[in-house]
């Protein structure tokens, strides 16, 4: 007799982030750096404000079609095919969410079936593993190294696929190494992904942010690779639009609809009037102009924060994209926790544990640089200062 579990039961499975736990252990203390949340410290552009208060003057304050505004998902279809090689019908391959992270549960919901697996490279975005326990999967972590810059190899997924693996999930740039996947990495992927017949949910919320003269790809612009893969991203990073809530995703016909009757009897459908405001945000040649204006600050930054790390003995890979760093703190002696609670104590500055975004993560830490440049600068010397004084390197 097979057992069904209630959503409740797996709710009790999953344990609130151990980001959030760092940041009420930091609570009161004055005069705190914080690098620990991953939110752009950029206002969103003036102009695309301006386009939210035009649908409030126009009316646009009633539901919207679950699926979202068809203006919309046209806006996104041309950024799909413009920017991803993606072709998507509007009408019927792209849906309008509430924000990037409900993507996760709801793309899972639509395929995964009890006790299935789903493999998630690790260091990973906090969300995937409890999306996939409650979706009534199983999370599967498959390390990532930093001798290969912490990039998905096909390698380590044979390692742990199983004739129970439904799906992979992909993250790239990646939060929280800042790894960026070669197309080389991804045509690997595709071609293990058809050979075990698994499902893709594929997170590029960082896209426009790499270094280098690096490119993002999408494996869904691979080769008969659209027809398993839900590619999810939002406005939340690219266009300082976190508290915004608007996501967006392309998928075959049959996800989008099974989505869309998610959404429909959870959030029923994303804000009207933002969801006006970024159609035409995503048409306004200023809208790019502030994207390219924010990744240059960002590559800036972590030029700094990565010499400086380097420099004060903690070895640091350079990351490609995002806008975090994964320093090697494991030489210090400390856990990655027993790191990040003394650099709160002692140095005032808020990092995150690496064991929060799973087992490989461990003996990392994950800093945010979407800070002030001074703020960096000032958080840098503190962190040398603690770490000089403890004799830690």
């Amino acid at each position: 007799m097979v057992m069904l579990m209630a959503l409740s039961d797996r709710l009790d499975m999953v344990n609130p982030s151990e980001i959030r736990k760092l940041f009420d252990l930091a609570q009161g203390i004055e005069g705190l750096i914080s690098l620990g949340i991953g939110e752009p410290d950029f206002d969103t552009p003036e102009h695309i404000k301006e386009y939210a208060k035009e649908a409030l003057d126009k009316g646009l304050t009633h539901y919207s079609p679950n699926v979202g505004i068809l203006e919309l998902r046209e806006a996104v279809a041309e950024k799909f095919k413009r920017d991803n090689g993606i072709e998507a019908d509007p009408k019927t391959q792209i849906m309008i969410t509430v924000g990037t992270n409900q993507q996760i549960l709801m793309g899972l919901a639509t395929f995964l079936k009890d006790n299935e697996e789903v493999l998630i490279p690790s260091p990973m975005f906090v969300s995937y593993a409890p999306a996939v326990v409650l979706a009534g999967g199983k999370p599967v972590e498959v390390p990532t190294y930093e001798e290969n810059e912490f990039r998905l190899t096909v390698e380590e997924l044979e390692k742990h696929v199983t004739p129970k693996t439904r799906a992979l999930i992909i993250n790239t740039p990646n939060n929280p190494t800042g790894a960026v996947l070669a197309k080389k990495d991804l045509e690997e992927i595709a071609n293990f992904a058809v050979e075990h017949d698994l499902m893709i949910l594929s997170d590029e919320v960082y896209e426009y942010f790499v270094y280098d003269g690096v490119k993002n790809y999408s494996i869904a612009s691979l080769d008969g690779m659209f027809e398993r893969t839900i590619t999810m991203n939002g406005f939340s990073k690219t266009f300082a639009m976190t508290g915004w809530r608007l996501g967006f995703l392309t998928a075959p016909e049959w996800v989008v609809e099974k989505m869309v009757r998610f959404q429909m009897y959870n959030s029923t459908c994303p804000v009207t009037f933002i969801q006006y405001a970024a159609a035409k945000a995503l048409k306004d040649e200023r809208s790019w102009k502030a994207v390219e204006e924010m990744r240059g600050e960002y590559e800036r930054r972590r030029n700094l924060v990565w010499r400086r790390l380097n420099e004060m003995g903690l070895p640091t890979v350079k990351p490609k994209g995002a806008f975090y760093i994964f320093p090697r703190i494991k030489d210090t002696g400390l856990t990655s926790k027993e790191f990040s609670e003394l650099m709160i104590k002692e140095a005032k500055v808020v990092l995150v544990p690496g064991s929060a975004f799973g087992e490989a993560g461990e003996g990392y830490v994950r800093i945010s640089y979407a800070t002030a440049y001074k703020k960096l600068e000032e958080a840098m010397d503190r962190m040398e200062k603690v770490l000089k004084e403890k004799k830690l390197v």
